[in-house]
């Protein structure tokens, strides 16, 4: 395989992945509502599921696919990194703000993809009916 169809293979992935990270999420959203639109639309005992699977698989698919698609964007990044440097370059002609600018894109990704990883929830107490959910 040459590096074109290896380009297209993996662009055509990163696309297919994102239609399925899209369309995971839109399921999860309006089709396997979570517990109050449940609640209101289908009654208390609903259990929603498509597939077999609940909104919690379904939830852990995405996930997966999420990470399948970061490695197939770091795949694409280091096959068009002559592409992508000599573009930036054009871009900016400062060597020293090239940097700057590369310096804090990396630093604002990496804490968007990372800040999960450094917060904690607000925990809340559901109340004398939490039992009932959990059962």
């Amino acid at each position: 395989m040459n590096k074109a169809q290896l380009n297209f293979a993996i662009d055509a992935l990163m696309f297919l992945c994102m239609t399925a990270i899209a369309g995971l999420g839109f399921l999860m959203k309006y089709v396997l509502l979570p517990g109050r639109e449940s609640t209101i639309k289908y009654g208390r005992r609903a259990e929603l599921s498509f597939l077999g699977l609940d909104r919690h698989d379904w939830g852990a698919i995405h996930l997966y696919l999420g990470f399948f698609l970061l490695t197939l964007l770091v795949l694409h990044i280091v096959l068009h990194w002559q592409t992508i440097t000599g573009l930036f370059a054009r871009l900016v002609a400062n060597s020293r703000e090239r940097w700057m600018i590369g310096l804090v894109y990396v630093v604002v990704a990496a804490a968007l993809l990372l800040f999960p990883f450094f917060i904690s929830p607000t925990v809340e107490n559901a109340g004398a009916g939490a039992a009932f959910w959990h059962l």
